[in-house]
């Protein structure tokens, strides 16, 4: 319990630095908890790599491709592969869209838990994301769980996240 505690101060001063950096278009950030038979990913995505613009649609087309995005994101299903063997299932999927409020750049925000019944088989997750979203070439994942903690830089070429 403490170590998820630690994890959530963490992951709170990461995204308040994530904040305060320089923008990277293509990049998106990903923070793993893993507990028990808990998986806790949440997934930030900058418009940029999901529909190609960061600001509000203009035209219909525009805003179809945000509501395919937010569809996209909703199917964690797809976009989260964790070990066969762990047999996990999806509980939650949770997607904040952008308010368009003057900022900038826009991000779409996600969070999702999954809960596993062989949590002992869990070696891994993979991502499907980089089908879903062409622009995206590359994920920075923070991760802590049971074996530790560690980051990992994931690819279309090198889709998955292991531990």
């Amino acid at each position: 319990m403490i170590r998820i505690t630690l994890f959530a101060a963490a992951a709170a001063l990461s995204f308040s630095a994530i904040a305060q950096k320089a923008h990277v278009h293509g990049e998106g950030k990903l923070d793993v908890a893993i507990e028990k038979d808990k998986i806790t990913l949440n997934l930030e995505l900058p418009l940029d790599a999901a529909v190609g613009f960061e600001r509000a649609p203009k035209n219909d087309k525009e805003k179809a491709a945000l509501a395919a995005m937010e569809k996209a994101l909703k199917d964690a299903g797809s976009l989260w592969l964790p070990t066969a063997a762990a047999n996990c299932t999806v509980q939650t999927a949770e997607v904040v869209m952008p308010k368009f409020d003057g900022g900038e750049h826009a991000d779409a925000d996600a969070r999702y838990v999954f809960r596993c019944t062989n949590p002992a088989a869990l070696k891994g997750i993979e991502t499907g994301i980089f089908k879903s979203f062409k622009r995206l070439y590359r994920l920075e994942v923070q991760r802590v769980g049971p074996s530790g903690q560690g980051k990992q830089r994931l690819t279309p070429k090198n889709p998955l996240l292991v531990w």
